[in-house]
């Protein structure tokens, strides 16, 4: 007996599945795509239309005949539909990505498509409780390994880096968070690999393994993210077919404000300069203002590129998150840049977590919640390990780590004892700007790496606001766990 599935969306954008139950005494293919449907209310099990009950509708009543009639012709477009649109996206999305490596890793795109491959044969050989150990082992050995080549050529052989092959390194470090998130997605039984297991010919072992090699290397991803799950990723690919909300205005919306954020970052440039080493020779407030404005340059170029990355995502109809209570189409699943929460947040805590959201989101799951103890110091660590091992990504996270520890502390410490009016309002402006101070110490050691300016950072007078912080942890209680 074989099953169809219809998504349907209400305008409330919740999502509920129903399947339906075929005629035993008809063949139905086996679906091979979701629906997406906005007109109707969401049905539940369709049974047999010649004696027991037509339609259980999904409220608890019984629907009528004009119901049946219309799963009945459900059941047969599905039947009736061709196999190559399902998979032209997918390979639209591949080649795409294939290309783009090409023209801007050149002889180094074979790190990461050696890597996708290797991580499909994984799909193939290795059980699903094994796979996410093996996939994280082997993915983060392949990136370490070219990490350490990296910092090999940059300090011992003094050599400069070529910037494809840095471009290639980004790309390898977005495409381990793809394969682990689907790794744990399989190990957690939110992802099933029964067609790959599935016997056949080798034409159909191909296409059941069309979707998980597209999603390695679609080209939307490959360059700047966000990380959007498999799951995500097959439903909108399997709905490109479908009628889609317009998303011209969102796309717009968001190449305008990479527009602005580039404007804004040039004219912050001029007024500043760009001389780490000439701002460092600064003391007292002038040197931490100077060192601030720096930081404020990396973080708009960081947001411009999260804007861009959700601009080329949308486009390409990804990250389409529902409808809004008055109907309108909402395209915020896939989002990186809270530029508003990131720049007005007084604790330093809600910037970690704001912070390239969906990486922020992947960490989480990935160290955060399997450990027991010392989470924040394990998260953080990991992170520096991703990014690269540089003494500076080493020095910035671990003390990330360690003012987040000491904001929660503090916050947990100060909240009740603020009452309203003008004290609330100086608590609030005195940790808003301790927080944009241990920040931009953080994103200055991360982004300058070397240890020569990782020291000249920490002999400048910003260090003193992260070091404020790190002492009152021995002094403030620990924050109660729930």
């Amino acid at each position: 007996m074989y099953r169809c599935q219809l998504l349907s969306h209400t305008l409330s954008s919740t999502v509920t599945v129903h399947t339906f139950k075929a005629l035993p005494n008809v063949a139905v293919r086996p679906p091979r795509r979701t629906i997406f449907c906005t007109a109707e209310p969401p049905r539940a099990h369709c049974r047999n239309a010649s004696g027991g009950p037509a339609v259980n509708d999904a409220f608890g009543g019984t629907g009528t005949s004009t119901q049946v009639q219309k799963c009945q012709a459900e059941k047969k477009r599905l039947r009736d539909q061709p196999e190559a649109p399902f998979l032209l996206p997918h390979l639209t999305l591949l080649l795409g990505g294939l290309l783009l490596a090409v023209v801007t890793m050149g002889p180094y795109c074979p790190l990461i498509l050696l890597s996708a491959l290797s991580f499909v044969l994984m799909l193939k050989l290795v059980s699903p409780p094994c796979l996410h150990t093996w996939v994280f082992l082997v993915q983060m050995s392949w990136q370490t390994a070219w990490h350490l080549f990296l910092q090999y050529k940059e300090y011992k052989l003094r050599e400069a880096l070529d910037a494809r092959l840095l471009i290639a390194m980004s790309s390898l470090m977005l495409l381990t968070q793809r394969v682990t998130s689907l790794s744990m997605d399989v190990q957690d039984g939110q992802v099933t690999l029964g067609g790959l297991a599935e016997g056949g010919s080798h034409l159909q072992k191909a296409r059941s393994m069309l979707p998980f090699l597209s999603y390695t290397l679609y080209f939307p991803a490959l360059l700047g993210g966000p990380l959007c799950s498999f799951r995500t990723f097959k439903s909108s690919v399997e709905m490109s077919g479908q009628r889609h909300p317009i998303a011209l205005w969102h796309v717009c919306r968001k190449c305008c404000l990479f527009l602005s954020l580039e404007c804004l970052k040039a004219l912050l440039g001029i007024r500043i300069g760009y001389d780490f080493f000439d701002i460092t020779h600064h003391g007292g407030l002038q040197g931490v203002v100077s060192i601030w404005g720096l930081s404020l340059l990396y973080k708009m170029s960081y947001y411009s590129h999260w804007v861009l990355s959700e601009a080329i995502n949308i486009a390409a109809g990804l990250g389409f998150g529902g409808y809004s209570a008055n109907g309108s189409p909402l395209w915020n699943d896939l989002l990186d840049a809270d530029i508003w929460t990131l720049e007005t947040t007084n604790m330093v805590s809600q910037f970690a977590r704001s912070w390239n959201k969906t990486t922020a989101d992947w960490l989480r799951r990935l160290v955060f919640h399997k450990i027991n103890r010392y989470r924040l110091l394990a998260t953080f660590g990991f992170s520096a390990w991703w990014h690269g091992l540089h003494l500076g990504q080493i020095v910035g996270f671990l003390c990330w780590a360690a003012t987040v520890e000491a904001d929660y502390r503090i916050h947990a410490f100060l909240r009740p004892n603020v009452r309203g009016g003008a004290v609330r309002w100086l608590y609030q402006m005195i940790t808003w700007a301790q927080t944009q101070l241990v920040v931009a110490f953080v994103i200055m050691t991360v982004e300058l790496r070397k240890p020569s300016a990782v020291w000249l950072v920490c002999g400048s007078p910003i260090s003193l606001f992260p070091l404020l912080y790190c002492l009152l942890l021995f002094v403030l209680p620990k924050k109660k766990q729930n």
